[in-house]
């Protein structure tokens, strides 16, 4: 029986991995004549405020004022066929997702010509326009239509897949713009105002909350790339399909976010929509105008959110932070500066981290070369590093699967864990391109009832325990065992895991509180 990774755990490990959370990272994903600007940020304007005033009134006067500076785009795309890995993408597309992304079946884009629509708004005179990466994504033309009925040619300066942000340009002067805001200053429960075009019903407004900020892993499924990042806005102001790339507005007629997603199991609205957040947007097309790519600055980490049985372990008051799992190689910058897999991040440059967007967010402000200062707790001791980041690769390496099928080990099962395993053999790692530092105990069952549910999952790898001290390497499961032995009921583990997601290989902390 060969040693494959099954689509559940791949699913699970997603999450985890996040690699990118703050591998984050700039491997950009060009369009064929990609029009690649030089030269300095784009000149965006402000705008005086708008003044309060009830809520009707002031969802009117900022209709008005924005609606001229908001787009609709059609992106058209030549008859082609999809690529295997496309393919593969649009069945991970969470339920209800599909139409939003555009994500036709592979069949239907072999049938001809296609054309999708969305959103976008006008940010400089001179004619830059803010959008959603997947609505232009594949464009072979793109055209840009007016609230006036003027209609321009637009030309794709740049996109970023990572962060689902492109930046288009028509020719254009005096052009309406809208001011940009600081989508920071938010706070849950402010009034929101979204301005698109719906199903095909150009330049509707529909006005909400903010219903939460810094959504994370929760959205995860939405952005499968090695190095996404995830830090949408949510908001129940009604958003659809076509609604990708136009702006979200605070009441005074600033933007504090692109639309881009909805939670839905239709592909329609119901109750939950999503933005990208300002700030992040601006520092990317400022990348992309500027230096004809995004620069990203990476720590080289894998991580996740932190739990609550993390929280114990580290001894940390409040369930915050962001835990790390691994690092993207041995020349990683984290890894240099000194931090080991089970650190918790709690402050960048001063400013507490409270999960992994945070944590994202942070660092995404910085420029390859700058140096940060990190905040940790590790196991109960707090530390400090000051930590130099580097630019992101352009591509991740992926592991290379094979179908050989060598003998499958005797499996061991443990019940302090509640799991089964097995050792990884030499056959079986050659077969899965393991490395020897990486070969330890395969997980192949958990017990839904035990310890270790819903935190390892089928075809996770023992590597190492981290905690209790001193650190043991696990090669079998005596190895595991004789840890085991030592701890009793309510005792706290920490294991190093390896495994392998779509987004590539990596390692995570995984702690658990041992019980029979």
């Amino acid at each position: 029986m060969s040693f494959h990774f099954s689509r559940s755990k791949i699913a699970a490990i997603a999450a985890s991995a996040f690699i990118g959370g703050v591998f984050f990272a700039s491997s950009l994903d060009w369009t064929q004549g990609v029009f690649a600007q030089g030269g300095g940020k784009v000149k965006t304007e402000t705008l005086a405020p708008l003044p309060a005033g009830a809520p009707n009134e002031g969802f009117a006067t900022i209709a008005e004022r924005v609606t001229p500076a908001v787009v609709s785009i059609q992106a058209e795309r030549d008859a082609r066929r999809a690529r295997p890995n496309q393919q593969q993408q649009r069945r991970n597309v969470p339920p209800g997702f599909e139409e939003f992304f555009n994500q036709l079946d592979p069949r239907q884009q072999q049938q001809g010509p296609s054309e999708s629509s969305g959103s976008g708004f006008i940010v400089s005179k001179d004619g830059y326009i803010l959008t959603n990466n997947h609505v232009v994504e594949g464009a072979d033309r793109v055209k840009v239509l007016m609230s006036d009925r003027r209609e321009f040619k637009a030309k794709i300066v740049g996109r970023d897949p990572q962060t689902d942000v492109a930046v288009l340009k028509i020719d254009g002067s005096g052009l309406p713009t809208v001011g940009l805001g600081d989508d920071q200053k938010l706070r849950i429960g402010e009034w929101v105002v979204a301005i698109g075009n719906p199903l095909g019903l150009n330049f509707t407004v529909t006005a909400g909350i903010i219903s939460a900020k810094g959504r994370g892993n929760e959205l995860s499924g939405l952005n499968r790339d090695t190095y996404a990042i995830t830090d949408f806005i949510q908001t129940d102001a009604a958003i659809n399909p076509g609604n990708s790339g136009g702006p979200l507005m605070n009441t005074r007629g600033e933007v504090i976010g692109i639309n881009s997603a909805i939670a839905s199991q239709t592909g329609f609205y119901s109750g939950y929509g999503f933005a990208i957040p300002i700030t992040l947007a601006k520092t990317v097309m400022d990348d992309i105008v500027a230096h004809g790519r995004v620069r990203r600055a990476i720590l080289g980490i894998t991580i996740n959110d932190v739990n609550a049985e993390d929280a114990a372990v580290a001894g940390l008051k409040q369930i915050a932070g962001a835990k790390v799992g691994g690092f993207s190689g041995e020349e990683s910058p984290a890894r240099k500066a000194g931090l080991e897999p089970g650190d918790i991040i709690v402050r960048v440059d001063g400013k507490d981290v409270d999960r992994v967007s945070s944590l994202q967010r942070q660092v995404r402000m910085h420029q390859p070369g700058e140096s940060i200062d990190v905040d940790v707790v590790r196991y109960g001791e707090r530390k400090s590093f000051k930590i130099k980041l580097q630019e992101a690769p352009a591509e991740a390496e992926k592991v290379a699967s094979n179908d050989d099928k060598p003998a499958e080990p005797e499996s061991v099962t443990n019940t302090k864990l509640g799991v089964s395993v097995e050792v990884i053999t030499a056959e079986v790692a050659k077969a899965n391109n393991i490395e020897e530092k990486y070969r330890g105990l395969r997980v192949l069952t958990v017990d839904a009832a035990g310890p270790a549910a819903q935190k390892l999952g089928r075809d996770d790898i023992i590597v190492k325990v981290i905690r209790p001290e001193p650190a043991t390497a696990i090669h079998n499961a005596a190895d595991l065992t004789k840890v085991l032995s030592r701890m009793k009921n309510g005792d706290y583990i920490s294991l190093l895991v390896y495994a392998v997601s779509q987004t590539g290989p990596g390692t995570r902390v995984v702690n658990i509180r041992i019980g029979d």
